[in-house]
């Protein structure tokens, strides 16, 4: 009997190779983090950019040893930059190697990038990166646009932090005893 190739399963995956997370995009990979932006700036808005890399930044993105640390997001003539991310020169490499610190232009649209631009040049308020990761086999940048937090502000995020970690070990406990767990056992 003859069955039509497109009705036939495919192999390996089910779905295509392409996972679904939530409504629209595929599913994220993180290549780097910069928690440091959320504890030093409160974040007033996210976007998402596309970045234009060379192959060996690809390369050495994907092996996943890179640092946002330092990294800012500048506006210089209309187009967003990516500046202080590092990304370490590939190992197998040869004289095609990228620069490490090198500046990378962000993909936005117009309207994104003229907002951005017009907030940043407020008092107290910078675009920094928030993430590195692949989404859909294409290497993306989260930024923000944030405002710096006070040293005060630091003190109290942390903890608020602590505090609502301590009443879910408690609300876990109390759950716990209801149901007659002993802790620890």
């Amino acid at each position: 009997m003859y069955v039509p190739k497109e009705s036939q399963p495919k192999q390996g995956g089910g779905n295509g190779g392409k996972a679904r997370d939530g409504e629209k995009g595929g599913k994220r990979k993180i290549v780097a983090q910069n928690k440091k932006a959320r504890h030093d700036y409160a974040i007033i808005d996210t976007y998402e950019a596309g970045l234009v890399l060379t192959g060996t930044e690809v390369k050495s993105l994907r092996e996943g040893r890179t640092s946002l640390t330092d990294g800012f997001v500048q506006i210089d003539g209309g187009e967003a930059w990516l500046h202080n991310a590092h990304i370490p020169e590939y190992h197998q490499g040869t004289w095609t190697n990228h620069s490490v610190r090198r500046k990378r232009k962000l993909l936005l649209h117009r309207e994104e990038i003229d907002k951005l631009e017009s907030k940043s040049q407020e008092t107290g308020h910078t675009i920094v990166p928030l993430a590195l990761y692949f989404k859909d086999g294409r290497a993306k940048a989260e930024i923000a646009l944030a405002r710096g937090k006070k040293e005060y502000d630091k003190r109290q995020t942390l903890r608020e932090k602590q505090d609502r970690r301590e009443s879910d070990r408690a609300v876990a406990a109390a759950k716990r005893r209801q149901r007659g767990v002993q802790p620890g056992v």
